[in-house]
């Protein structure tokens, strides 16, 4: 019984690693919407047998990470343009509802100091996109802006203190992040105002304007979800030229 007990925490144990590891690929973009999942590949990278990947996989099918496709097996799941807008809708209530009870207590200096620190890293992004004289970020450098915007919110989620919203937010964040369509580099007046937008943020917190905070997070997240519609929008058409131009050869 012990063997057989010490042999399911094992399976679970490799289960979940591999989980994490499907998720944080896709969640760094290097699986991307549409893109088929190997798992003889997966097993390989992890140095384990195709059992717990293929379990971990239908995990994450039953979560709608992952969907299956003909003759290609489990692939990256894609957001329908309601699905972005739900999404948002979800997460604005929860941040806002969050923040404001962030800024009714005095905050702590060190959370402050963090978020002043993952601000001005956007700003310093905007320097460098300046200094290089191209017109938006690369890969690499939207790559970063993403921890830094990241990394705020959740400091903002996190100083709320309550583990089940914030929990839910990083998983509707996560969920944004997975499948809508790419991000395109973002300019220097868009740094500009999301820096603005999240230091107004900090400064209502760091206040216990409760009032101010809540309604500049909820700005925030509206202009942040009309981007990323945008940007839907703008691959959908691309996606769509492309199949049009492919059905004329």
């Amino acid at each position: 019984m012990a063997r057989d007990l010490n042999h399911r925490r094992r399976v679970s144990s490799l289960r979940e690693t591999a989980y994490l590891h499907i998720q944080r690929k896709i969640a760094s973009g290097e699986l991307g919407s549409g893109h088929a999942i190997s798992e003889l590949a997966l097993a390989k990278e992890l140095g384990i047998s195709r059992t717990p990947i293929r379990e971990a996989l239908r995990q994450l099918a039953a979560e709608g990470i992952l969907e299956n496709s003909p003759n290609r097996g489990a692939v990256v799941s894609r957001l329908t343009r309601q699905d972005i807008v739900e999404l948002y809708e979800l997460r604005e209530a929860l941040e806002v509802y969050a923040v404001g009870k962030a800024a009714r207590q005095p905050p702590q200096q060190a959370d402050l100091e963090r978020l002043h620190a993952l601000t001005d890293a956007i700003l310093a992004l905007r320097d460098e996109l300046a200094r290089t004289g191209k017109s938006e970020l690369d890969e690499e450098q939207m790559h970063r802006f993403v921890n830094y915007d990241l990394g705020t919110h959740m400091l903002l989620m996190r100083m709320a203190a309550n583990a089940r919203i914030q929990r839910v937010v990083n998983d509707t964040r996560l969920l944004i992040r997975i499948f809508a369509m790419p991000r395109r580099g973002h300019t220097q007046a868009l740094l500009e105002d999301i820096h603005r937008r999240h230091s107004e943020v900090v400064r209502a917190i760091a206040e216990q304007d409760e009032q101010h905070a809540m309604r500049s997070i909820s700005e925030h997240i509206q202009v942040s979800m009309r981007e990323r519609l945008a940007d839907f929008d703008h691959w959908d058409i691309e996606a769509s030229l492309q199949q049009f131009l492919e059905r004329r050869v």
